[in-house]
């Protein structure tokens, strides 16, 4: 909490000075649930924040995957869904926003092919169509950081995921800026505004759907209001292809 000094936080912890002090310098060889969730509603975190504090707190041994990490396959389940969400742009994402699949709509709506196995997080940083075509790409931008924050938080020992995030914030200082505040999103819903260079401006609700058996993929859901000028535009966008994809 802004203004709030550490001693402060302590009794409105219900914890010692002393005792917070360890934790806060890392010399506490475990940290409780309960001192947790006290810390929480100190700090007046809101559940993905909660989620976050639980993850740092956890026990190294609690949270290293272990072993070599076998490649991603698409959920079955997931893949059937987008199937059926055909008329809509939908993506799937694993791990460090690697792209696991997509449909035909995505890429004639951002105008890049984002073939399986490419990094959606490279494309929205690294790629300068994406700050063209995506209106609000500020807003959309700094929840996908605070998303890659909030999954090292779980994945501590992902080095690939620390790299990623390393090569990002070296080469865009908005990365760098957004991390190193500290925020942390989960794949929550958000606006997309989109320019598209041929059907003109198009607007989406962006829906994170994903399994309980595996928490790191997710199907990201480009929705539409019902007869708006988007939903009228996108059986065009679909019938171009290729076409519709940026030089």
């Amino acid at each position: 909490m802004p203004g709030l000094r550490k001693e402060e936080l302590a009794v409105l912890a219900g914890l010692s000075p002393d005792h917070y002090s360890r934790l806060e310098q890392g010399r506490q060889a475990t940290v409780t649930d309960s001192v947790v969730d006290a810390l929480a509603r100190a700090l007046r975190l809101d559940e993905v924040e909660h989620a976050h504090l639980r993850d740092l707190a956890a026990p190294t041994s609690r949270r290293r995957g272990g072993g070599a990490e076998a490649p991603q396959r698409p959920d079955p389940g997931l893949l059937r869904l987008m199937t059926a969400l055909d008329h809509v742009p939908v993506l799937l994402l694993g791990r460090r926003a690697q792209v696991l699949a997509r449909n035909a709509l995505l890429p004639a709506v951002l105008g890049r092919a984002l073939e399986p196995g490419s990094s959606f997080a490279r494309y929205l940083f690294l790629d300068p169509s994406a700050r063209e075509r995506i209106v609000n790409w500020a807003h959309f931008a700094a929840a996908a950081v605070g998303a890659l924050r909030f999954e090292a938080g779980r994945r501590p020992d992902d080095h690939r995921l620390a790299a990623l995030v390393a090569e990002l914030r070296a080469a865009d200082p908005d990365v760098a800026r957004w991390w190193d505040d500290h925020g942390v999103r989960d794949h929550t819903s958000v606006a997309k505004r989109i320019a598209h260079p041929t059907a003109g401006p198009l607007a989406f609700g962006i829906e994170a759907v994903s399994t309980p058996h595996d928490p790191g993929q997710r199907l990201v859901v480009y929705t539409v209001e019902p007869d708006s000028p988007t939903a009228h535009v996108l059986p065009m966008l679909a019938g171009w292809g290729a076409e519709a994809l940026s030089p």
